[in-house]
């Protein structure tokens, strides 16, 4: 291998992990390419991203900071400009982090101009990236838009760019598939690491298999509905939560141009079939880039990560999108391939990971210190196979508030902004969920009934609810944001600490 290896992280947006599980949408799932990289790779089960939805989850990915810290809590809550992120600190080991795609990154307002175009999307890059391609989704400032018109074919305004060419959910896109967003952005990436010298760094975002869920032929009918897995479903309808969560995200938010869409079983069906139609286009262009790195002789230089920012509920539970507590909205893939250590290859880890992880795993694999501000751990030891990388437990957070214009929780439950989020704490057995506000907490027990029924009410489980709530708080108080925690300021200047 190479003195500094080629380093590429390739971000999946919306992909839940059971697509690459034995369980039901995993069994119909076709995704052949992935599948073949896990036993090439080392993969990681029980990875979750420590937060929802795009731009939070993205900025803890790249800063390994839980949101409690991050504090860009939402789409569009500003991220701090002087915040360390993964391409920051790439670039002390002679890095120049290449994006390909998006960061959904809120600029900091303080360090603008009031009329910086920057501050009037909150789809726009992290620091320490340069922009190799720009996508964006909502707005019309975008590569692949340019690169469309450039073949004759004009995109209306978002988000009709996604309506189908027809009167059906499950006709095809306008575009062709050789046009797609996630062909053009495999095109451009394909192209200008082609011609890259040895020792890059890639971020490669494909916006798919997120909604508006559109698919170009033939990936549009690729999958019978009559074929998918029913949506799980619970018997906590009656908590306060889930009515405004339903509301708020419904089937027909899913597509673009069916307003009436009915909220049926049928429905699931066709929607499922959609999203998985996307999530197997995806798998495709991903083995383009294996195959190229195969046949440039890359293969063997390159560190190849492959993971999500969040999942997608696919109507379990009645809900659709990520605005949840749920695994589904969690619960993503990390295939991880070092070529230094292909004894490795090949194997699963049982143990439970976070979304923050990967950024410290990557500092250590490039020789990079990695600084105090992070939060969560390196995996090296999984990917050298020295020990094991145990977590007791894993934390993830959604802030379900608006601070400008009240929302569906808001408004129905008589909450303030700030008191609308909650923490999910998983334990090898259980999950606890904790709400800001005055709502009555939730916990599963994994191994009996799953997600399908919350035991929170039950005498018996008081005990448990009050020690998973200590492992939640003492979680807090012990991951808070350390940038400056072990630095002391005196007598001979300032000093750092490890302890």
């Amino acid at each position: 291998m190479a003195k500094r290896p080629n380093i590429l992280l390739i971000v999946i947006d919306q992909f839940r992990a059971d697509l690459l599980g034995r369980g039901p949408l995993g069994q119909v799932a076709q995704l052949p390419n992935l599948r073949a990289l896990m036993d090439e790779a080392v993969s990681f089960k029980r990875h979750y991203s420590v937060v929802a939805p795009c731009g939070p989850s993205r900025v803890s990915l790249l800063t390994g900071q839980y949101a409690m810290n991050h504090r860009a809590v939402r789409n569009g809550t500003p991220l701090r400009h002087d915040t360390p992120t993964l391409g920051t600190e790439m670039r002390k080991a002679g890095y120049v982090p290449q994006l390909f795609g998006y960061t959904d990154t809120a600029q900091d307002p303080r360090v603008l101009s009031p009329d910086d175009p920057r501050l009037s999307s909150y789809e726009e890059l992290i620091n320490g990236f340069d922009e190799a391609t720009r996508m964006r989704m909502e707005t019309d400032d975008s590569a692949w838009r340019d690169h469309l018109a450039s073949q004759g074919i004009s995109l209306p305004p978002y988000p009709d760019t996604y309506r189908p060419a027809g009167n059906d959910i499950r006709d095809p896109a306008i575009y062709p598939a050789d046009l797609s967003d996630t062909a053009f952005l495999t095109d451009r990436f394909l192209a200008d690491m082609g011609a890259a010298a040895p020792g890059w760094f890639g971020l490669l975002t494909y916006i798919r298999p997120h909604p508006p869920l559109v698919a170009p032929a033939p990936y549009n009918d690729m999958y019978d509905p009559a074929d998918m897995p029913p949506a799980a479903r619970g018997d906590y309808d009656s908590h306060a939560y889930m009515k405004p969560a339903r509301d708020k995200q419904t089937p027909a938010s899913m597509v673009v141009g069916f307003p009436d869409l009915e909220a049926s079983e049928d429905t699931t069906a066709a929607l499922r079939a959609l999203y998985l139609g996307l999530a197997s286009e995806v798998d495709h262009h991903i083995g383009r880039i294996i195959a190229w790195l195969k046949q440039s002789g890359l293969w063997e230089e390159t560190i190849l990560v492959v993971t999500a920012d969040h999942g997608e509920m696919l109507g379990d539970y009645g809900l659709w999108g990520k605005g949840t507590f749920h695994d589904a909205a969690f619960h993503v893939p990390l295939i991880i391939r070092d070529p230094a250590h292909p004894a490795q290859h090949g194997k699963r880890v049982e143990e439970m990971t976070e979304s923050i992880d990967v950024m410290p795993t990557l500092l250590e694999r490039a020789g990079v210190e990695p600084p105090h501000s992070l939060n969560g751990q390196s995996l090296i030891t999984e990917l050298d196979g020295t020990g094991p990388a145990t977590k007791e437990q894993t934390v993830s957070e959604y802030d379900f508030g608006n601070p400008v214009t009240p929302n569906t929780w808001m408004q129905s439950l008589g909450l303030a902004s700030d008191q609308c989020n909650l923490n999910v704490l998983r334990t090898e057995r259980h999950r606890l969920v904790q709400f800001g506000g005055a709502l009555a907490p939730i916990l599963f027990d994994m191994h009996e009934d799953g997600e399908a029924r919350d035991i929170s009410g039950q005498d018996a489980h008081v005990p448990l609810c009050l020690e998973l709530t200590q492992k939640l708080l003492r979680h807090r108080m012990t991951k808070p944001d350390s940038l400056f925690a072990r630095t002391m300021i005196g007598e001979g200047g300032v000093k750092t600490g490890m302890f």
